[in-house]
């Protein structure tokens, strides 16, 4: 596919998400969530199979637009577009794998942030001992398993540890976190606050014992912020 088999509507959804994009990586910043390079979000072109990704190795004070990549479903580059003469981000295998496997799913976001990683690394979920995961989780972040970068193996990963699983977030295994949404921004939200779980539970759990939330209370917390919570369906996000 070249940009001009696009149409007129596609060519406006796919540009809209090359500013979402571009723009959410200064978020990841914001938040301290990579250093130097590293990580990645994307984002699902509306009504075309196709996202938009960051490339690889470009520093984040240089992201904009139009020097991000556009997609298949497959992770294959299609050829005339803007940024099309770059490598896409080494996780772009990962990200097409979810986008095919699961038709929800708006966005992805890839991290390094530190408190997460540490989980990862001792191959530990974050249990659900705080308000704010219950509300933002439903439950514990789940442990993924050990996949490399250069196929769709993380992506496999992925898919296999949150399809049926209420938590947006999953710690592949000594790797990092990464975060699924209904949109870009929403994977974006679900990967500050996975920091922010990961960090407030390890502090906790160095200071003492945790204490489990009942389950029952989890799934109250978990209802009334996913459809009461906020000023509309969308306040969460």
């Amino acid at each position: 596919m070249s940009s001009t088999a696009l149409t007129p509507e596609i060519q406006d959804a796919v540009e809209a998400v090359r500013a979402d994009v571009a723009r959410l990586h200064g978020e990841l910043v914001r938040y301290g969530l990579v250093v130097w390079t590293g990580g990645n979000v994307s984002g699902r072109v509306p009504g075309a199979d196709l996202f938009v990704i960051k490339p690889s190795g470009v520093s984040y004070d240089d992201l904009a637009p139009e020097n991000m990549i556009l997609c298949d479903l497959d992770g294959n580059v299609i050829p005339g577009t803007p940024g099309s003469e770059r490598s896409p981000s080494s996780d772009t295998a990962a990200h097409a794998y979810v986008y095919r496997n699961m038709p929800d799913v708006g966005g992805v976001v890839h991290t390094h942030s530190t408190y997460a990683v540490a989980w990862a690394a001792r191959g530990e979920e974050i249990p659900c001992v705080i308000t704010g995961m219950a509300d933002e989780f439903g439950g514990p972040i789940p442990i993924g398993p050990f996949a490399v970068i250069g196929d769709d193996s993380i992506g496999r990963g992925i898919v296999e540890t949150l399809r049926g699983h209420r938590s947006r977030a999953v710690l592949m295994q000594n790797h990092g976190p990464f975060t699924i949404g209904v949109s870009a921004k929403d994977a974006v939200k679900a990967a500050v606050m996975c920091e922010d779980a990961a960090r407030s539970v390890h502090i906790a759990r160095e200071a003492g014992p945790l204490i489990p939330i009942p389950q029952d209370r989890i799934d109250a917390l978990y209802n009334r912020y996913q459809n009461v919570y906020g000023q509309n369906s969308d306040a969460r996000r």
